[in-house]
């Protein structure tokens, strides 16, 4: 439990605790294109709106969302804040599957301290399930504890919550706020929200090279060319993905284990391209002979919402030209190669002129002892709205292995 002053009592946003004030019949949920509004209740005036209340209670539930982000898939790493009438907090964050989501948590945590839930306004990352799946539905307990109020940065593209969520709760009387935080929570949640979209994971290409852009030398040897706090900053980004991905050749050069040792975190699936001879350190491992395209199609059937590739150049050039990269993270070490033999990040044909140069747009710098993360992502035709409409998708379900994936145990 805490009380935070960005976060002042809410009994003035919620009521009275217990009598949450109702409308006659059922209130549907109701999608206004880019801006989703709901109101269940009869609240006018400074009474229903605190937005400063709102964003900064938003901006905790988002730090209680990323903390979890790695141990959830396929589920997303959703935040919650419960604000109980008489200005207390209790945060909650989605546990691994089988486990309870955010908004669970957060009651539970109220529950525990013994204090009041109804009236309270519950501030969510993602619209709540109404559907049973490994765990009962978020809305259920919800409408049990009294809670007045929900507030929600997004509604959730899966097929089977889509909306359906939220309008249960308005229709058991309760006020539904939709859009708060909407933008860091779409770049949060970009790995769930594009595997619900598209059925594929989001792709990170992950780079390491010195300032003319070498990533080993002419005899083959590249370690290191980066220091341990950029290492360690790998070992922390290849956590938060569901898989890292490499090629074959990469297996067979270096022997990687692809394991997160410098950093907290579980080890994702480890994925060749192609197929790693039989005594090398990658194993077990996923074994994907196949387009790119139909590769990603697999890991996104099989549950993988984000996957880290890290190599090697002809991969990482397969990825780039085919469009495939959703963000790229760059390691650049105060270093040179010298001349133009070492080996390249990408590895393959470039442009034929300075029209046909690719562009992206930085997105983050950062600094790791002494060299420099660089964040960017591919420039987009059109700048996105605020919110994105993610329309629906057909369900994504594990299937069995299929002929052009064979796991190796």
């Amino acid at each position: 439990m805490s009380s935070w002053a960005g976060c002042p009592r809410t009994a003035r946003l919620t009521g009275r605790p217990g009598r949450r004030r109702r409308r006659a019949g059922p209130v549907p949920y109701r999608s206004r294109g880019a801006t989703l509004v709901v109101v269940a209740t009869g609240r006018t005036g400074e009474e229903a709106h605190r937005p400063d209340v709102d964003r900064d209670c938003m901006r905790l539930a988002i730090e209680a969302g990323a903390g979890s982000r790695g141990r959830t898939s396929p589920n997303p790493w959703v935040g919650a804040v419960l604000a109980t009438a008489d200005g207390a907090l209790f945060t909650g964050a989605t546990q691994p599957p089988g486990g309870p989501h955010a908004e669970v948590v957060a009651l539970r945590e109220a529950l525990h301290a013994g204090a009041p839930t109804a009236g309270a306004t519950l501030y969510v990352t993602l619209e709540p399930c109404s559907h049973r799946g490994r765990t009962p539905p978020c809305v259920e307990a919800i409408v049990a504890a009294g809670i007045g109020r929900v507030v929600a940065a997004l509604e959730d593209p899966d097929p089977r919550v889509s909306g359906r969520g939220l309008s249960a709760l308005a229709g058991a009387g309760v006020e539904v706020s939709v859009g708060v935080g909407a933008g860091e929570v779409v770049e949060q949640l970009a790995p769930y929200l594009k595997h619900r979209r598209t059925g594929r994971p989001w792709v990170t290409l992950k780079l390491a090279c010195t300032l003319d852009g070498r990533t080993a030398a002419v005899d083959g040897t590249s370690r290191w060319i980066t220091g341990p706090e950029a290492r360690a900053d790998a070992h922390r980004l290849r956590a938060a993905h569901d898989a890292v991905m490499v090629g074959a050749g990469t297996v067979r050069a270096d022997d990687p284990s692809l394991t997160v040792r410098h950093a907290d975190g579980q080890d994702p699936l480890r994925v060749v391209l192609g197929v790693a001879p039989p005594g090398a350190r990658v194993h077990p491992a996923l074994e994907l002979t196949a387009p790119l395209g139909d590769v990603l199609t697999e890991l996104g059937r099989r549950g993988v919402m984000s996957v880290l590739v890290e190599g090697g150049a002809s991969v990482a050039h397969a990825f780039h030209t085919g469009g495939l990269v959703d963000r790229y993270v760059i390691y650049v070490a105060p270093a040179l190669m010298g001349g133009s033999d070492g080996r390249p990040v990408l590895a393959g044909p470039g442009a034929n002129s300075i029209d046909g140069l690719w562009r992206g747009r930085f997105l983050g710098l950062l600094r790791l002892g002494d060299d420099l993360r660089i964040d960017l992502e591919p420039a987009p035709a059109v700048e996105p709205s605020p919110l994105v409409d993610l329309g629906p998708v057909p369900p994504v379900e594990p299937p069995p292995p299929t002929a052009v994936a064979q796991a190796v145990s």
